[in-house]
């Protein structure tokens, strides 16, 4: 297939829901929640957003610009816009490298979030105390054959639709399960706050605390902005790439970070007055949706309805995102080898289920294999998430604000003229400045902390 008769998005609210879809994940769903609970409720939660605002989005607009500018992969778009600087191509490497990296242990937890569909379904969770839903994610996680087979289910989803290609496939994917995440997300949110004792939850959320913040706590809301926004792994340049040229990008960037935030929310909103309502702990970690949230089902009325909907919930949003991922790479393939999008797709899937075979295993048979005392799914999430995520965010803001001509970014958002641009100085000070000097410190506050 000749991947340039089919480049773009057929429309600009295609191009937002599926970047959306790119962007939303198991860091909305998973993810922020515990990371709110870890760090105090409201007061985090505001913090998150002013960054999501302040930095996020031109950080983000930043991306889109280098694809669209180029209508290129990854690598070749460094290599079209740095045509005499050939070490920017490097910066696309990296981003490639990252895309691989997470789509292979972001499959484990996708895989389970297939597992535990099928464990509501059968109602297998339902009866269950705490200590026995606890045991049987245990025994779940440090199994041999059923996590490997989740995951590859999940990873062969994921190639199907890419397969089928940007419109057929990923776009018109993405318009089906962004709406239906959506739905069955506020379908939760309603039945969580008519829950007895749900207020709890609903002031943790939305009723700040300003004495439960800390320094940490400022830089786990900068990070958690960014990764919610999938800043840093190429996906936002590879999208940005099929973006047709006459659609605002800054319009199409709010929309994006929007909807991203949106559903951060709302998530919080489907889980903190449920784990209030029963009595549970908010700051109970990774474990917050896979072990807690099955005793808040088994304590409220048609509990395994509302399970199967939430996990198929997890589902879809870990499936828009694995879709992203894979396709930063297939693109590449596609462009820069010249391969078939089909086969692109399969031999890509087939490396990443390889690699991914040893974080899935690391929960069991490999737990004592260790990489810095770390297991192989501990380390590819904090090389990740703690390095290579923050890097490839500064350096594509530094292209954008020290590399490419100032003529080129502001062609590129006011549409070669067409639009008004009055923002422009602030996020081209906010680009050249105070992003780059947040990323920094996230990153040398990693390094020395961590």
């Amino acid at each position: 297939m000749d991947n340039k008769n089919e480049r773009g998005f057929s429309s600009n609210i295609g191009a937002i829901i599926a970047a959306a879809g790119g962007a939303v994940g198991l860091g909305n769903i998973w993810r922020f929640p515990y990371v709110v609970g870890q760090n105090g409720g409201a007061a985090f939660l505001l913090m998150y957003v002013l960054f999501i605002l302040l930095l996020g989005i031109p950080v983000m607009l930043s991306e889109i610009i280098i694809g669209r500018r180029s209508q290129r992969n990854l690598v070749g778009a460094f290599r079209t816009l740095a045509p005499k600087h050939k070490a920017w191509m490097g910066v696309g490497v990296l981003g490639l490298i990252v895309a691989f990296i997470i789509y292979s242990f972001y499959s484990v937890v996708a895989g389970w979030t297939l597992n535990y569909i099928v464990l509501s379904c059968n109602g297998q969770l339902m009866g269950k105390n705490p200590a026995e839903i606890t045991q049987m994610f245990s025994s779940f996680t440090q199994s041999s054959f059923w996590p490997l087979l989740y995951q590859i289910v999940f990873i062969g989803i994921t190639a199907i639709v890419v397969i089928l290609g940007v419109k057929k496939g990923i776009e018109k994917s993405t318009t089906i399960l962004m709406p239906l995440l959506l739905l069955l997300i506020i379908v939760m949110c309603i039945r969580s706050i008519s829950l007895p004792g749900a207020e709890k939850g609903i002031k943790f959320l939305f009723k700040a605390d300003f004495s439960k913040l800390n320094a940490d706590s400022f830089l786990t809301a900068l990070g958690q902005a960014f990764f919610s926004l999938s800043i840093g792994m190429g996906a936002l340049i590879t999208y940005g790439s099929y973006i047709r040229k006459e659609d605002n990008l800054f319009t199409t960037s709010l929309c994006i970070a929007g909807a991203d935030t949106l559903v951060a929310i709302l998530s919080g909103i489907a889980i903190f007055p449920a784990v209030f309502a029963f009595g549970l702990n908010p700051t109970s970690g990774p474990s917050l949706v896979y072990e807690v949230l099955p005793n808040v089902f088994n304590s409220m009325h048609y509990g395994q309805l509302f399970a199967i909907v939430f996990f198929i919930l997890l589902a879809i949003a870990a499936l828009t995102s694995t879709i992203s991922l894979l396709e930063v790479v297939v693109l590449w393939e596609i462009e820069e080898l010249k391969w078939s999008r089909r086969k692109a797709a399969i031999l890509s899937s087939l490396c990443i289920f390889l690699i991914g075979i040893g974080c899935t295993l690391s929960f069991g048979p490999l737990q004592g294999f260790k990489i810095f005392d770390l297991t192989i799914f501990e380390f590819f999430d904090q090389l990740t998430a703690v390095y290579l995520l923050p890097i490839g965010a500064l350096l594509f803001t530094i292209f954008i604000g020290w590399y490419l001509p100032k003529t080129d970014v502001y062609d590129e958002l006011s549409n070669g003229g067409k639009l008004k641009v009055r923002y422009f100085k602030y996020y081209y000070f906010i680009v050249r400045y105070i992003a780059p000097i947040a990323l920094l410190i996230v990153i040398i506050t990693n390094i020395i902390f961590d």
